[in-house]
């Protein structure tokens, strides 16, 4: 990203959810809720299969957005919101936009989106390292 202005939009990324996915990204944050692993288990709470953690759901969106900031750039606060779970099989498509600058602070408003619904939704406040911002 070189040049960044209010109202930009972030390229959509689109991110296959696996089954594999699901049950490494709760082993590495220690989430060992048997939901987010065994099918059976989320079967007995209702759900039709395993379904992703908020903290995988919160590294892919952290990933997206300094895929667009670049790696200099730097989460300060991030609001989010989930929604329909993410299940084996199924596609998360993240898209965005620049909401508001403030000298190399940057606002985002995202959104992950799955074929049942919205997964994830929320604000991230980026601190943005070697861009040019313009408000206009």
């Amino acid at each position: 990203m070189n040049t960044a202005r209010v109202g930009d939009k972030l390229p959509e990324l689109v991110i296959p959810i696996t089954a594999v996915q699901i049950v490494a990204g709760a082993i590495a944050t220690q989430d060992f809720e048997n939901v987010h692993h065994d099918r059976a288990a989320a079967e007995a709470a209702g759900t039709p299969d395993i379904f992703m953690n908020i903290l995988t759901t919160n590294g892919l969106v952290g990933r997206y957005l300094t895929d667009w900031a670049g790696a200099a750039a730097r989460i300060q606060r991030i609001q989010l919101t989930l929604g329909i779970p993410n299940f084996p099989g199924d596609r998360m498509t993240l898209n965005g936009q620049l909401v508001a600058l403030e000298g190399s602070e940057a606002k985002i408003e995202f959104k992950g989106r799955n074929s049942l619904g919205n997964h994830v939704s929320g604000i991230a406040w980026l601190r943005l390292k070697g861009a040019t911002t313009r408000a206009d």
